[in-house]
């Protein structure tokens, strides 16, 4: 992200301004080919037409404990629809125990504990859906999640209860409705209640806005660290001394994380650095690894994210601002043999997205990838879709160095994407497996969700 000198809430009016209706937290870039856009690269590559072109993925995938999902967009039905398939078969052939997603705790679990409850269908789980009502709501508010989640239910009906598959939010955003869901955890807690109604007391004034809060922050008036601090560790220290944690635990401790990082983020939002970002993610990770290790030492997740977030941020100019992401965390975390990162993206097609922070959603045209983009080559090579392995191209010398790879937030303006939406990229090591669209269609949002007054998410990057 273009980095503004000072940083207050006028800064942060001129960021959104400025910087998101380019749809990507990136400083401005450009595709960065030179003659070698005119060469013919050995990409080789397999076909993707039907779940069962899937064979060679989930061979590749062999035995990861962690597979992360990526996307280059929020508003592109095949990368959900592609991303369900491949769920479906590593649940079903593989034995993953849950899925993760860049969607709040709260909303999330709601999720969970319907896909555990009793058999639902489609018309329940879209109203279901309309719970992540902060904006972007299509992000998860959407037919083709409304479709991943009616079979997550049934499912979960036809397999033992220690076997039934989770999902899970892992970001940042929504510190109010986290200590809303917080409190009946803590019946019966007298500390740990005075410690929640601290953090309470200290937010309030900003009536669930947490761009009030920042700009309090940025004008020195509001810091509520302390006390999101103090209640975080009375709840660590509260679960060390009860020995292994219960579900109930496990929540109480994820919405006291929340609050705290959820500080330190919009905290953080109003500085000069990547910390943001870099608390983000770091939260992100934070919250997979304590699922992994909460649902036991054998256990396997699924990561939905942007690309932006599951392709390691070492292979792309993000390392040279100082960010960080998930999917470089995670093969820190649990090794590269463990970690399968797939990557999408597409030449041309259509995708939801608004012109503005907070704007009507409207379906928008994408245009042909630019000239001597990785979609672009992709494209040249045959218009068709297609899985690439990065095992079989890391030897081609044109890849070894950043290309530009399209990547498109919840603010887009196809006119200017030639200045901010391509990452450059050095794709076989971004990824482990890369599948390739050529035309996309705009994802399905669920219409009639009633978007709350609550923080949005994705603020201030887009993705």
């Amino acid at each position: 992200m273009k980095k503004m000198e000072r940083w207050n809430w006028g800064s942060i009016l001129l960021l959104m301004l400025w910087v998101l209706p380019l749809g990507c937290s990136q400083t401005p870039r450009q595709v960065g080919q030179r003659e070698e856009k005119t060469v013919t690269l050995k990409i080789p590559n397999h076909p993707l037409r039907t779940e069962q072109d899937l064979d060679v993925l989930l061979q590749q995938i062999g035995d990861a404990r962690v597979v992360l999902l990526g996307e280059a967009s929020h508003g592109t039905s095949e990368y959900y629809t592609w991303r369900k398939a491949i769920t479906k078969r590593l649940i079903q052939e593989k034995g993953f125990d849950f899925i993760a997603v860049e969607g709040e705790w709260a909303d999330s679990y709601r999720v969970n504990e319907f896909i555990k409850g009793g058999p639902q269908d489609s018309a329940a789980t879209v109203e279901l859906l309309k719970n992540y009502n902060r904006w972007p709501t299509w992000m998860w508010g959407n037919y083709e999640v409304a479709s991943l989640v009616t079979w997550l239910n049934q499912y979960n009906q036809n397999v033992p209860d220690a076997a039934e598959v989770g999902f899970y939010g892992m970001d940042v955003y929504c510190i109010w409705e986290s200590m809303l869901e917080l409190m009946p955890y803590l019946k019966e807690q007298p500390s740990l209640v005075k410690a929640a109604m601290e953090v309470h007391e200290c937010f309030k004034p900003y009536s669930t806005d947490a761009m009030q809060y920042a700009q309090a922050v940025a004008n020195a008036s509001a810091n509520c660290r302390a006390e999101t601090n103090r209640l975080w560790n009375s709840i660590q220290k509260q679960s060390k001394a009860g020995g292994n944690k219960n579900e109930a635990q496990f929540i109480m401790e994820q919405n006291a994380l929340v609050a705290l990082n959820g500080e330190r983020y919009y905290r953080a939002a109003v500085s000069r650095s990547s910390e943001s970002w870099n608390i983000r993610d770091r939260h992100m990770m934070l919250t997979l690894k304590r699922l992994l290790e909460f649902h036991g030492p054998e256990s396997k997740a699924i990561v939905w994210q942007h690309n932006t977030h599951v392709g390691d941020a070492r292979y792309t100019d993000m390392a040279s601002q100082g960010e960080v992401n998930v999917g470089q965390l995670a093969r820190k975390e649990y090794g590269e043999d463990n970690v399968y990162i797939v990557g999408f993206g597409s030449y041309s097609g259509s995708v939801i997205a608004a012109g503005g922070w907070g704007a009507q959603i409207k379906n928008i045209e994408v245009p042909p990838a630019t000239e001597g983009s990785w979609e672009h080559i992709l494209h040249q090579l045959s218009p068709a879709n297609k899985i690439v392995f990065s095992t079989d191209i890391r030897d081609e010398k044109h890849l070894k160095h950043p290309i530009g790879h399209r990547a498109i937030g919840v603010i887009y303006n196809p006119a200017l994407e030639h200045l901010g939406n391509y990452v450059p990229s050095i794709i076989p090591r971004r990824y482990d497996a890369f599948l390739y669209i050529d035309k996309t269609h705009a994802l399905h949002p669920i219409e009639d969700i009633q978007v709350s007054n609550e923080p949005p998410d994705l603020f201030p990057f887009g993705t």
